[in-house]
C-alpha cells in the first residue's frame, strides 16, 4: 500500500484520471516511468538491504544496538567516497560502489578487532565504541573535505535524500536486493555464528567463513546505498529489534519480516518528508535520523532498565 501511495505522491500531479486521458506517451506517464516507479523501487531495495544489513550486523557482533551507521561502515565508505573524488574523479559509477565498498569492509573489519581489544563489561560499551569510530573516521573525512574544498560533495553524499532517483540512476540498487536473497540462503549459518565462536564450530559451522561473508554482504548493500542515495541512519537498527520482539533471532524466520518492515519504514518516512513542507521536501535522512535516534535511545534506556 506505501508502495503504490508513493507513486502518486509529489509535487507533479499523477492520477489515474490523467493516465488514462492522456495515454501511454502522455507526461503524467513519462513522470510515472522515469521518476515515481525508479523512486519507489529505490526505497523499496534500499529500506529492505540496510534493514537486512543490520540484522546481519547485529548477528556477527552478537549486540542489538549496532548498525551500518554507528560501526563506521558507512563512515570509512563516505572516506573512500571522498579519496575517489580526488584522486580519480571519472570513475564509473559502478567502480566507486567497489572502491566504497573495500573501504566500508575495512571499517567493519577495525570495528570488529577493537572489540576484541577491549573488555566489554557492558552491552552498551559496543555501540559507544562504534559511534567513537564513526567520529574519528567522520572528523579525518570533513577534515580532508574541508582541506580541497569538497565538504558540499560531502554533505550531498551523506545525507540520505531519493528525490535526485531518476531511471538509470537506481539500478546499482538491484545489488541490496541480491544481497538479502544471499542473506536468505546462509540464514541459518548466521544463526548458528550468532550463537558464538565456539558454539558454531561444535556444530561443524565455519565461523570464520560465516564472518567474512556476512563483512561483505553489510559492506556490498551499504555502499551500493551510499553511492545511490546517501546515509539512511538507524534504519538498520531499529527494525530487526522490533522483529526481535515479535518473531525472535531465528534470522531464516525473521528476514522476509525485516525486510518488508524496513521497506515500509522507509517509504512511510520519504512519503512524510514529500508532505511537511510540500511543495518542498525533506530528505529521508532528516525524517530517518529523528525516528532512528529516538528509537535508538528508548532501545539503550530499556536495556539498562531491564539490567537493572
Amino acid at each position: 500500500m506505501l508502495a503504490v501511495a508513493s507513486l502518486f505522491f509529489g509535487v507533479s500531479d499523477v492520477s489515474l484520471s490523467a493516465l488514462w486521458s492522456e495515454g501511454a506517451d502522455g507526461r503524467t506517464a513519462q513522470i510515472l516511468l522515469v521518476s515515481r516507479l525508479p523512486r519507489t523501487l529505490a526505497l523499496v531495495l534500499a529500506g529492505a538491504g540496510m534493514a537486512v544489513a543490520g540484522l546481519v550486523m547485529q548477528m556477527l557482533v552478537r549486540n542489538r544496538f549496532v548498525e551500518p551507521s554507528t560501526v563506521g561502515t558507512m563512515e570509512a565508505a563516505s572516506f573512500g567516497m571522498l579519496l575517489i573524488a580526488l584522486f580519480a574523479p571519472d570513475l564509473p559509477v559502478i567502480g566507486k560502489m567497489l572502491v566504497a565498498s573495500l573501504f566500508a569492509l575495512a571499517g567493519t573489519a577495525l570495528f570488529l578487532q577493537l572489540l576484541r581489544a577491549v573488555p566489554l563489561r557492558s552491552i552498551v560499551m559496543v555501540p559507544l565504541i562504534g559511534i567513537l569510530l564513526s567520529g574519528v573516521i567522520g572528523a579525518v573525512t570533513t577534515f580532508f573535505a574541508y582541506r580541497y574544498d569538497l565538504l558540499q560533495s560531502l554533505n550531498a553524499w551523506t545525507t540520505g535524500d531519493f528525490s535526485i532517483v531518476l531511471r538509470g540512476r537506481y539500478e546499482l540498487l538491484w545489488i541490496s536486493g541480491v544481497m538479502v536473497l544471499a542473506t536468505y540462503f546462509v540464514a541459518d549459518r548466521l544463526t548458528v555464528a550468532g550463537l558464538g565462536k565456539d558454539f558454531a564450530t561444535n556444530l561443524g559451522v565455519n565461523h570464520r567463513r560465516v564472518v567474512a561473508l556476512g563483512l561483505v554482504i553489510v559492506s556490498l548493500v551499504s555502499a551500493a546505498v551510499l553511492v545511490s542515495v546517501g546515509v539512511i541512519p538507524f534504519l538498520g537498527l531499529i527494525v530487526p529489534n522490533v522483529v526481535s520482539l515479535v518473531a525472535g533471532d531465528n534470522v531464516r524466520r525473521t528476514l522476509p519480516l525485516v525486510a518488508l518492515l524496513g521497506a515500509g519504514l522507509v517509504l512511510a518516512c520519504d512519503i512524510v518528508g514529500r508532505i511537511v513542507i510540500y511543495p518542498y521536501e525533506l530528505p529521508i535522512g532528516a525524517t530517518m535520523g529523528v525516528i532512528g535516534s529516538a528509537c535508538f535511545l528508548y532501545l539503550l534506556l530499556r536495556s539498562r532498565a531491564r539490567v537493572a
